[in-house]
């Protein structure tokens, strides 16, 4: 009878923090011995000459969900979305049950659970979004919620349908920190994202472009200024998510130095692409429409030494694709202004292999810091 189901012969096995020339012995579809000259198996894989890395864990995804703008449904749904996972070295994913106003958090996660259960080919596990911090939600389902084990959950201080204001964002924080829990954040500031995109809109500037002009790198600092001294109030660990821009990342980096268990988050759309991308002819810019948008070279050389420094301890894609029809980002017609345009881009099977192309191929951070970046999916 064969020592192991599996073994993977020859490869550098590379975690965290150490490169290890060994094998991988695999029983009943776990990782049962590392060593030398393990023995025989079912199966050998020769990995002579190739990096053995653990799979990736994507904890930042949008899939069955549908959009806060024009309620559009993702392309993906729970296979086709872990399909793409897995194919680009993804094992986990943890996406978003989402609760909208006046619905029931607790029926929320039945509902995604109904979705993927059937459908996933891989891991799966959620956080939760909270848009409707009732009294009911408050003191009775996310306190339940995160006993049964999902301990982080995101809000968001922008879109109408899921903003929390300062005193709703306060009573979240202090619920996490009662009950031992992780809030991620959107930050951006909501009323200058209206006052923008309203002078825009009467001035006649709609063209996908100007969603990148509406949602100014300034708002985004200071509403991580915002929610970080919030966290500082109450004592509550916190990670700002999908950071775009140098401004969320030095008010990120200068609370870490203050010694706030304050986290970030990056991801490839703000590595790969800049707000040009969105200044395309007719509506093809509104393919790069997500939020915050994209900004320039200059933020991004910023944001890749946030990953290299450890400002960043979390680098995932915010996968949120929609179809490029009337089902998707052209819903509201041929041509959308930019407040009409589902916000969102795909991203969940090229995050790993775009990072360490241009990451450790390029010499912009370490094997090492890749597995870790790419591991974590939450700090």
């Amino acid at each position: 009878m064969p020592d192991f189901d599996t073994i993977i012969r020859g490869g550098t096995v590379i975690d965290a923090v150490n490169s290890t020339a060994c094998d991988v012995g695999i029983r009943d579809g776990r990782i049962a011995a590392l060593g030398e000259n393990l023995g025989t198996a079912t199966r050998v894989i020769d990995a002579g000459g190739l990096l053995v890395l653990p799979g990736g864990g994507e904890g930042h995804c949008h899939i069955e969900q549908r959009s806060a703008v024009g309620g559009v449904m993702n392309a993906d749904d729970f296979y086709t979305a872990t399909r793409s996972a897995v194919f680009g070295g993804t094992t986990t994913v943890v996406p978003f049950a989402a609760q909208y106003k006046g619905a029931s958090l607790r029926q929320a996660v039945e509902d995604y659970h109904e979705l993927a259960r059937t459908k996933a080919v891989i891991d799966y596990g959620f956080h939760l979004i909270v848009s409707d911090p009732t009294d009911q939600v408050l003191g009775q389902e996310l306190p339940s919620l995160i006993e049964d084990g999902f301990t982080s959950f995101k809000v968001y201080m922008t879109y109408d349908a899921l903003q929390l204001d300062d005193g709703q964002m306060l009573d979240v924080l202090s619920c996490a920190r009662t009950h031992g829990a992780l809030v991620m954040v959107h930050a951006e500031n909501h009323e200058m994202i209206k006052w923008l995109s309203s002078r825009l809109l009467d001035r006649g500037y709609r063209e996908p472009k100007y969603h990148a002009v509406s949602h100014s790198r300034l708002g985004e600092g200071e509403a991580t200024h915002r929610a970080i001294r919030l966290a500082e109030l109450i004592d509550v660990p916190m990670m700002i998510v999908h950071v775009s821009s140098e401004d969320a990342l030095g008010e990120i980096r200068a609370a870490q130095s203050a010694g706030l268990k304050i986290y970030g988050e990056t991801c490839p759309q703000y590595l790969f692409l800049t707000a040009d991308d969105l200044d395309r002819p007719g509506a093809e810019g509104a393919k790069f429409c997500c939020s915050p948008p994209p900004r320039d070279k200059s933020s991004q050389e910023a944001l890749w030494r946030g990953l290299s420094n450890g400002t960043f301890q979390v680098f995932s894609s915010d996968h949120a694709p929609y179809r490029f029809d009337e089902t998707g980002k052209l819903k509201a017609g041929a041509n959308p202004s930019f407040k009409q345009v589902a916000n969102g881009v795909p991203g969940i099977e090229l995050r790993l292999p775009l990072l360490f192309s241009e990451g450790v191929g390029k010499g912009r951070m370490d094997i090492h810091q890749f597995v870790a970046a790419i591991h974590r999916m939450r700090a």
